[in-house]
């Protein structure tokens, strides 16, 4: 009974499926958050009867053959970076990402992650810093008499001091890019790191080709559509169920064939 196995790969895909759903739901409201999607492939197939072999001794070729497939399993999970809705905060220190690029991090073991996720803060020492106080690179310092700070769409970071009539530029933020963003490693505490099939990251600042705009006081909400989600996973689930429906009907026949006398 080969269906029981093949339903029961069909439930474990739709049981993951389930589960890239829930956590797509569960962060609706993630800064920054991009959402992913389950893509699944067949089994192997096993042949009962080859298409295109030899049907009699004159040449004559089955046309089409039989072949009964051994189920289903999960391929991939890709995530959609499509650009997330900007919701304006009005703090000086939020920013949002329109367009292409990430933020650059830096980690506590010295290694680079990238977010989309622009809360930002200022550290003891003045340098802007993520919500969990990794820097965020270049390590921009505020002096500590700034009255206010500008960060424009390009990534120039301006303070005003007292008596002076100009700002100050302090720093620059850059921002990066990569050929496959799809193929970073999500770390979670809305991170990424590369990897080598995310090829590597490519500088610049915001607003040069190739780079979107920085917009302060926004920042970029989850590209999550619930509507999308739970048609979604009412699918998913009405699937599981017929799954299952299949491995009763094989128990089924299976119990009438050992009952047979």
């Amino acid at each position: 009974m080969r269906s029981l196995d093949i339903a029961g790969t069909g439930m474990q895909a739709q049981q993951t499926n389930v589960e890239v759903i829930s956590n797509n739901i569960a962060n609706m409201t993630t800064t920054g958050f991009k959402r992913s999607r389950g893509e699944f492939q067949d089994l192997i197939y096993q042949n009962m009867r080859r298409v295109g072999a030899n049907s009699s001794d004159t040449g004559t070729l089955v046309p089409s053959g039989a072949q009964i497939g051994l189920g289903v399993k999960t391929a991939a999970i890709y995530r959609i970076t499509e650009q997330g809705n900007l919701q304006q905060t009005n703090n000086t220190l939020d920013l949002a990402v329109q367009g292409m690029g990430y933020f650059e991090v830096t980690l506590p073991n010295g290694d680079t992650a990238y977010t989309r996720d622009g809360t930002f803060g200022l550290s003891d020492s003045g340098q802007i810093v993520t919500a969990d106080g990794y820097v965020v690179q270049p390590g921009i310092t505020i002096p500590t008499n700034a009255q206010s700070i500008t960060i424009n769409s390009t990534g120039q970071v301006q303070v005003s001091l007292a008596g002076q009539t100009q700002q100050s530029t302090v720093g620059q933020l850059q921002l990066a890019t990569f050929p496959n963003e799809a193929g970073l490693q999500a770390e979670g505490q809305n991170l990424y790191t590369e990897t080598a099939a995310s090829g590597n990251a490519v500088t610049g600042n915001a607003g040069s080709t190739g780079f979107g705009n920085i917009q302060q006081g926004f920042v970029e909400t989850s590209n999550v559509n619930v509507v999308t989600e739970i048609t979604n996973l009412i699918s998913a689930q009405r699937a599981y169920e017929m799954n299952s429906k299949v491995i009763t009907s094989s128990d089924e026949m299976l119990s009438t064939l050992t009952n047979l006398r």
